[in-house]
């Protein structure tokens, strides 16, 4: 491996072009020219995953030898005048590589490393490179599946322990991140402005638990040892809370074209959400999710001159808060129940009159769901009870809880002054989120999370989700040099640290 102090200039990237020079001599041999292709394919990764690494070590070694030594006044104002040659390990995706450079000291005061700033380089020994790749496959996957991607497609070394700190490290910015973005969105005047949020539990360590559930789980007792039985996880969760905000063009359709879509295996296509943006946090409450979700809505909207809509499934406290944020905010929104829970409060209705799986039950849910779409979900909750007194339902639990869910929230019911005016009636967008955002993730069997690690994942899969990966990971690398390094000097931004690294 070359190391610094680097070679003469003669000699910088001689090692690379040989290496790469041998490949080929390789590649042309007769063990080679007679192999299967699977066998030449692991060689020139193998192989040129080692070129990859001598570029970049000669690479360094060339901005080793450009330094300038400077002396140094850092952020507790002492000088540092001692100059020493050191170096350090480098962990990157084609491999260890090793930079060198001067560091600056003083009695009684921590050294400084300059290039190590103007690098850009972390406390750690892993590259920027390597970070974003452990992200990319834990955000996806387990942590063990994360460190097994990561040593089979990389030169880089990661252990399961690193790569939990590596994402916990990643996450730091998100808040802030979001917090900068200032402006509308592209969304159109005339483009509805679609807010929703919703609940999803998750499996925490006993650590991880709010203080009600913790004390609640301690009481509970567990048939196995290594593992929860069906019923088991009760207090063992922790409810994230998931917001989305997105722009979505009105389409007015009627009461035939919802009862169309139902009927069909494939609905007609409808306008899409664009700009969608979603998120979750476990740490956070209710009450600031929603506020952050209004936050980002009036970030689109700052004027207030779009349609406001925000899609509900019945949970009071969301309801509730939800109606805080907008009489403080002074906004004007149309409060949507989903469609998709009055249907399934339909059904269950369906099965105190008719036996299970009897096809008579489909024309009479459909029958009540007309009733519903035409606004009249009063005159249905009244009919469903009427029927259950009829018949003398011995069993009628179902059409009593969907009477009071279709009066409770009939305010919210207005389907036929949502569908004229192009307005959305379904979560689909909160429903996948929480499916896609959290369930596919937090949900692995056998997973237990810790508060931080299950926040960190949540929000680097809530960038990707969002599509804002790359936007935050320019942001967050600007924020670890600031961090990292120009805290670390006295008026970093009016010296040669700033002006060099800018």
């Amino acid at each position: 491996m070359t190391t610094y102090p680097n070679p003469s200039p003669s000699a910088l990237y001689a090692a690379p072009v040989e290496a790469f020079a041998g490949l080929i001599a390789t590649l042309r041999a007769p063990p080679a020219l007679s192999s299967d292709h699977a066998v030449v394919e692991r060689l020139v990764r193998d192989e040129g995953r080692e070129v990859l690494r001598l570029l970049y070590q000669d690479w360094l070694n060339e901005r080793s030898a450009l330094e300038e030594p400077h002396d140094v006044v850092g952020a507790d104002d002492v000088e540092r005048t001692h100059h020493r040659t050191a170096t350090r390990p480098l962990e990157t995706v084609f491999g260890e590589v090793t930079v060198g450079r001067d560091r600056v000291g003083a009695r009684g005061a921590d050294s400084l490393a300059p290039l190590d700033a103007l690098l850009n380089l972390h406390d750690d020994r892993f590259s920027s490179g390597v970070r974003e790749q452990v992200v990319e496959e834990a955000v996806r996957g387990s942590f063990d599946a994360a460190v097994a991607a990561i040593s089979a497609t990389t030169g880089a070394s990661v252990a399961k322990r690193q790569a939990e700190e590596i994402v916990a490290a990643a996450a730091v910015d998100f808040d802030a991140f979001y917090g900068m973005q200032l402006g509308e969105s592209a969304g159109a005047a005339e483009d509805l402005l679609v807010l929703t949020a919703d609940g999803k539990g998750v499996v925490m360590r006993a650590d991880g638990l709010r203080d009600a559930t913790r004390l609640a789980a301690q009481k509970g007792t567990h048939k196995l040892k290594k593992r929860l039985s069906k019923g088991e996880k009760k207090n063992r969760k922790r409810m994230a809370e998931v917001a989305a905000v997105h722009d979505l063009t009105p389409q007015p359709r009627s009461e035939a074209d919802i009862l169309g879509d139902l009927d069909r295996k494939k609905p007609e296509k409808r306008p899409r959400a664009r700009n969608k943006r979603v998120w979750a946090s476990l740490e956070k409450s209710t009450t600031n999710v929603i506020d952050e979700m209004f936050a980002e809505a009036l970030r689109r909207d700052p004027n207030r001159v779009r349609t406001w809509v925000v899609l509900v499934d019945g949970n009071k406290t969301q309801i509730r808060e939800i109606r805080a944020a907008a009489k403080r905010l002074d906004v004007g929104i149309t409060m949507i129940l989903d469609l998709i829970h009055v249907i399934e409060y339909l059904w269950a209705a369906a099965w105190d009159v008719f036996p299970q799986g009897a096809v008579a039950a489909e024309k009479w849910v459909r029958k009540h769901l007309t009733g519903v779409l035409r606004g009249r979900a009063g005159i249905v909750a009244a009919a469903l009870r009427r029927q259950a007194t009829c018949k003398k339902l011995a069993k009628r639990d179902g059409i009593d809880k969907a009477a009071a869910y279709l009066l409770a929230y009939k305010s919210m019911l207005r389907y036929d002054q949502y569908l004229p005016a192009g307005l959305p009636i379904a979560t689909g967008v909160i429903e996948g989120a929480c499916r896609h955002l959290v369930k596919d993730r937090m949900d692995i069997t056998g997973a237990r999370w810790g508060l931080e690690g299950a926040e960190a994942i949540l929000k680097l899969r809530s960038l990707s989700v969002s599509g804002d990966m790359e936007a935050y990971w320019q942001f967050h690398r600007q924020q670890e040099f600031w961090r990292n390094h120009a805290s670390r000097y006295a008026d970093a931004e009016e010296t040669w640290l700033w002006q060099e690294a800018a």
